[in-house]
């Protein structure tokens, strides 16, 4: 099994000194689509995955989640979160036995969700819908000095509900100077780049596990879409994430470095619990 680059007492160590930088941007990936995000010694999760929920209830079925690198924190030891988003209500996006360890260490934590499942989150967490912040696209909220945008995803396709909200979000992330496209899962679909473009995004936080008919479960971008989707909307710097996770539903990043580098595109390739930082 991946042995994370830090994790446990040593992932809460390095979180504990990049607070001692407040004014540079820290992010660790947490694995799958979850990252940790802080700023001026503030914390918010996006998409986070700490448990093998999947991996229980998917073992004595045709479709195991048979997972390939060992959690790296419990959530219940992250009692400085500020803010948690879901972008959709897949199990690895929203995941209740992780949300409500954090919710348990964090009782003022704001959770971020589509507002088309906003329902059906409060309902899978047990918590009155008030409790959730619902979003769209185009919509925005400020959370701990976080501005937080919704922007459309396609997973594999575009998708409202009855009253015309997105299903599938990914974020766009503002603190201070820096801004954060966090995609969720998504496809490319017709007028994406120009629909990111003018956020002038500093670092892209992309899928890169592709579509397989053969794993019956819904598609994202593969290693070259993700790169030049990054390219496209002119990254800062992209960051893979989606693999890794689960035997039957993962990919190398080595097409994605290979894309980028083909394009010029700056990319950051990194383990599970390992710390980027930007100044």
């Amino acid at each position: 099994m991946i042995q994370p680059v830090l994790s446990h007492d040593a992932l809460l160590d390095d979180i504990a000194a990049a607070r001692e930088i407040p004014d540079e941007l820290h992010l660790w990936w947490l694995g799958q689509s979850g990252f940790l995000v802080q700023w001026q010694r503030r914390h918010l999760l996006l998409d986070p995955y700490l448990s093998d929920s999947l991996t229980k209830k998917y073992a004595d079925t045709d479709k195991p989640h048979v997972r390939m690198t060992e959690l790296c924190i419990e959530p219940s030891r992250l009692g400085f979160i500020d803010a948690v988003t879901s972008s959709h209500n897949h199990t690895d996006h929203l995941d209740a036995q992780t949300l409500l360890s954090l919710i348990k260490a964090n009782p003022g934590v704001r959770l971020i969700v589509p507002e088309a499942n906003r329902q059906f989150a409060a309902d899978r967490l047990g918590l009155p819908i008030g409790r959730l912040i619902g979003l769209d696209d185009a919509a925005s909220t400020e959370v701990a000095g976080f501005r937080i945008t919704g922007v459309p995803a396609a997973h594999d396709e575009l998708e409202r509900d009855d009253a015309g909200h997105h299903r599938y979000l990914g974020y766009v992330v503002a603190c201070g100077p820096w801004t954060i496209y966090h995609s969720g899962d998504t496809r490319l679909y017709p007028g994406m780049a120009d629909r990111l473009r003018p956020f002038a995004v500093d670092v892209a936080l992309l899928p890169i596990n592709g579509a397989a008919p053969e794993r019956r479960v819904a598609g994202n971008l593969d290693g070259r879409e993700a790169a030049c989707l990054a390219h496209a909307i002119g990254a800062g710097v992209a960051i893979p994430c989606h693999y890794e996770m689960f035997e039957f539903n993962t990919a190398s990043p080595d097409v994605f470095v290979d894309e980028a580098v083909r394009l010029g595109q700056p990319v950051a390739v990194l383990a599970c619990g390992q710390r980027w930082t930007a100044s």
